[in-house]
């Protein structure tokens, strides 16, 4: 099934068409992964899941293949994290995602910066176009995040004009991101056996989403100071039920 190109403007010479991956497509490469990029896209999915902010018609993914045709060719690009508002179908077994023909846009697409060669900035519009071009120019995808885990450096880019423009982070090191309705930025510390930079998620009044871990930890001193003010009245907490 092919649509063609309806809600963004195709580059000069190029003609784009929305269709399903072929059963015997294979990924031009293998993603380049280290042992944390795993951990850094998963923490990203956690702390949304947990808040309650995913919803059965979002699709939310890391390494999915994101498909369009270019010029007769098909293409299929990988990013490490991806976010979509809206999908036409909810699939539990999704093993790609076709924009304008099962749903919408994706809304944010993650790079974690991992490789020597530049993949993350590549503007090659030949086949198979890199990564930015494909985002950008193809895809048209508003924000553009790429992290650097070792360094701890984000690069937000945002779509203006047709072109994505390098925004800089408010006063707490933070983006507002419109379409979630949250704040995304950096944080040090350390999950599952990594300590160093993570991708961290805060919500509208600057509270930071919580992993499991903390969500758990947080909960054991809300019960603490319960019981120590309990104690404070007079009141003897084993007495009360369910606490």
């Amino acid at each position: 099934m092919t649509t063609l190109l309806s809600q963004t403007k195709s580059p000069p010479g190029m003609v784009i068409s929305w269709e399903t991956l072929p059963d015997d497509f294979q990924l031009e490469d293998e993603p380049v992964e280290n042992t944390g990029q795993p951990l850094l896209a998963g923490a990203l999915r956690e702390s949304l899941e947990i808040s309650g902010f995913i919803q059965p018609q979002m699709l939310i993914a890391s390494n999915f293949a994101l498909c369009a045709t270019i010029n007769g060719q098909f293409i299929a690009k990988a990013p490490d994290w991806v976010y979509v508002a809206s999908v036409k179908e909810i699939l539990a077994d999704r093993q790609s995602y076709t924009p304008n023909l099962e749903g919408e846009f994706p809304a944010i697409v993650i790079e974690f910066l991992s490789d020597k060669d530049g993949s993350e900035y590549s503007f090659k519009r030949t086949y198979p176009p890199g990564k930015w071009f494909f985002y950008e120019q193809i895809l048209q995808i508003p924000i553009y995040v790429i992290f650097d885990p070792d360094g701890g450096l984000l690069e937000y880019y945002q779509l203006e004009n047709g072109r994505y423009e390098l925004k800089q982070p408010d006063e707490n090191g933070r983006h507002w991101i419109e379409t979630m309705g949250l704040f995304l930025g950096t944080w040090q510390g350390t999950k599952e056996g990594r300590t160093g930079y993570w991708l961290r998620w805060w919500d509208k009044d600057g509270n930071l989403l919580p992993w499991a871990i903390e969500k758990i930890e947080q909960e054991r001193q809300e019960k603490e100071r319960l019981i120590a003010y309990l104690r404070s009245q007079g009141i003897d907490p084993n007495n009360l039920p369910n606490l």
